[in-house]
C-alpha cells in the first residue's frame, strides 16, 4: 500500500525529502514580506494556487534530474560502486526522524505567529540551535563509528577498488545528511511565511545544479568520489546559500541570532516537534505494514508484485503532499487571526479538488494499471494483481486524500490528539483485518480491509479533530 501524506506532510515532506536548492543565475530573490502583513482571502487563495503550481513544477524537475543522471552515473561508477551508493542512500532515507519533528513543529508555530516577527525569530533561532547540535553530534558519532564498522562486509563489497573507498563514501553520504538537518529548516520557514514560489525556485534550480555538477564531473573524469560528493553535497550547499541569502535580505527583526535562543522557546518547540515525531512514526508503521503482511501470508513473490503496483499508486501522493505543505501554514496564519470562514471554505475546496483529481487518477490506474506496469517493469502478473486489487487501492487512495485537508487544519495549530487516537485505532484494527482479509479473499482483501478500518477509525478522528480545531479558533 502506498504511503499517504500523513502528519508529516510531503514530504516527503516528507520529506524528505524535498530538495531545497539554489536560485538560478539572474534570479532576484525577494526579501521576505513582513510577518505582520495580513493576507486577505483573495490573496490567500492566490498564494495557495501559485504555491501548488510552482511546487508541482519544482517536484517535476526534482524527479526528472535523477532520471537524467542515473544512466551516466551507473556507467561511470560501475554496478558495485553505484549499488553501494544507493544502499547508503537508503540508510540515510531511513533516518528521516533525525530532525525530531522540529521541522513540522516550526511550520506550525510560525503559522500561528504570523503577526509577531520577533517571536518568529526566536522560534527560528531555537530550531536552528537545537538541530545544529543534533547535526554536530551526528557528525561526531559518524567520525568515531565509521572506522570501526565493517562496512565492506555489511554491504558485501567484492571489488577491491570499491572496498577501499567504502568508508569514505559512507562519510560523504552520512556527513551530507547530518549537515543538512539544520539547513533544511529554510524550506519550512519560507513556506510558513508564504514564500512558496521563492522556495520552489531554489528547489528547481538546485536539482538542475546538482545534475550539472555530476555530469561535468563525469565528463572531466574527476573520479567516483567527486561525482558522489557533488550529488549529495548539492542539497546542503544550496540550502546554505538559500538560508544566507534569505536572512541577509530579511528585516533585522526577523533574523535569527544566538542571543534569541531561549530555553522556554526550545522546550516548547521540542515538545510540539516530538509529538509530530511520534505521530509520524505511528502513521508510518500503519501505512507501511502491508508488504510484510503480504510476504508473511502469501509469499515474497506476491509481495514483490504488490510492491510494484503500490509504487504506481504512490504517484498520487506526490500531488497530495505538495498541496498539503502549501496549505498547512496558510491555514495556521488564518486561524491565528480568527478567519475560520476562509479555512472552512478552503478546506471544502481542497477536499473537492482531491476527490476529483485523485478519484479520476485512480480510475485511470484501475483501467490502465496493468498496461502501465507492463511498460514500466516489463511484466504484470494479472492473476496476482487482479482488477479488485487495483480498485481497492484506488478506493483507499481516495479515502486518505479527502481526509488530508482536514488533518492539515489540525496540524496547522498543533492539535494532534484526535490523530493519535485515530492512527492507534487504525493500526490495531487494520492489522487484524488485513491478515483476515488476505487469508479469506487473497490479495484483494488487503486494500478492502484498509478501507473498512480507515472508515471506522481515522475518518471519524479526522472529522472530530477538524471541528475541534475550528471551534478552538472561533473569535470570542
Amino acid at each position: 500500500m502506498t504511503r499517504a501524506a500523513g502528519p508529516a506532510g510531503p514530504a516527503e515532506v516528507a520529506a524528505g525529502t524535498a530538495v531545497v536548492t539554489a536560485p538560478p543565475t539572474g534570479v532576484t530573490v525577494a526579501s521576505p514580506a513582513p510577518a505582520s502583513a495580513p493576507l486577505s482571502g483573495a490573496n490567500r487563495d492566490r498564494t495557495v494556487t501559485v504555491g501548488i503550481a510552482t511546487a508541482m513544477v519544482a517536484k517535476g524537475i526534482g524527479l526528472a534530474a535523477p532520471l537524467v543522471i542515473t544512466p551516466a552515473c551507473f556507467r561511470y561508477l560501475g554496478d558495485q560502486r553505484y549499488g553501494l551508493w544507493m544502499a547508503i542512500t537508503a540508510l540515510t532515507g531511513m533516518a528521516w526522524f533525525a530532525d525530531l519533528g522540529l521541522g513540522n513543529g516550526l511550520l506550525t508555530r510560525l503559522g500561528q505567529l504570523a503577526d509577531d516577527p520577533r517571536q518568529q525569530a526566536r522560534e527560528i533561532s531555537g530550531a536552528f540551535a537545537t538541530l545544529g547540535v543534533v547535526g554536530v553530534l551526528l557528525l561526531a558519532a559518524l567520525v568515531v563509528v565509521t572506522p570501526v564498522v565493517p562496512w565492506v562486509d555489511l554491504f558485501a563489497v567484492h571489488d577491491p577498488a570499491v572496498a577501499g573507498q567504502t568508508a569514505t563514501l559512507v562519510l560523504i553520504c552520512f556527513g551530507a545528511f547530518a549537515v543538512n538537518i539544520p539547513l533544511s529548516l529554510i524550506q519550512r520557514i519560507q513556506y510558513a511565511r508564504g514564500q512558496m514560489v521563492q522556495s520552489n525556485i531554489w528547489q528547481s534550480a538546485g536539482a538542475l545544479a546538482a545534475m550539472a555538477v555530476v555530469l561535468v564531473a563525469i565528463a572531466a573524469d574527476w573520479g567516483p568520489l567527486v561525482v558522489v560528493a557533488g550529488a549529495v553535497l548539492a542539497v546542503p550547499a544550496t540550502n546554505l546559500l538559500n538560508t544566507l541569502t534569505y536572512f541577509w535580505s530579511a528585516e533585522p527583526a526577523g533574523r535569527p541570532a544566538p542571543r534569541l535562543v531561549h530555553r522556554d522557546t526550545v522546550v516548547g518547540l521540542l515538545r510540539l516537534g516530538l509529538q509530530f515525531f511520534a505521530l509520524t512514526t505511528m502513521s508510518s508503521i500503519a501505512l507501511n505494514v502491508d508488504n510484510p503482511l503480504v510476504a508473511h501470508v502469501m509469499g515474497l513473490s506476491v509481495a514483490a508484485h504488490y510492491a510494484v503496483v503500490g509504487k504506481l499508486f504512490g504517484v498520487l501522493w506526490i500531488f497530495v503532499g505538495l498541496v498539503g505543505m502549501t496549505v498547512w501554514p496558510v491555514n495556521g496564519a488564518a486561524l491565528a487571526r480568527g478567519e475560520v470562514a476562509w479555512v472552512r471554505r478552503n478546506t471544502r475546496r481542497m477536499v473537492a479538488l482531491y476527490g476529483v483529481l485523485v478519484g479520476a487518477a485512480g480510475l485511470l490506474l484501475v483501467g490502465y494499471g496493468h498496461r502501465l506496469i507492463e511498460l514500466w517493469v516489463g511484466a504484470a502478473d494479472r492473476s496476482t494483481i487482479r482488477l479488485p486489487v487495483l480498485a481497492g487501492l484506488a478506493g483507499w487512495s481516495l479515502l486518505v486524500a479527502v481526509t488530508s485537508p482536514l488533518i492539515m487544519v489540525q496540524n496547522s495549530i498543533g492539535l494532534l490528539r484526535p490523530q493519535f487516537v485515530g492512527w492507534a485505532s487504525f493500526l490495531v484494527l487494520a492489522t487484524g483485518l488485513k491478515i483476515w482479509g488476505l487469508r479469506q479473499f487473497g490479495l484483494p482483501g488487503l486494500p478492502g480491509a484498509a478501507c473498512v478500518a480507515y472508515l471506522l477509525t481515522m475518518m471519524p478522528a479526522a472529522l472530530v479533530g477538524y471541528r475541534r480545531a475550528l471551534a478552538r479558533c472561533v473569535p470570542s
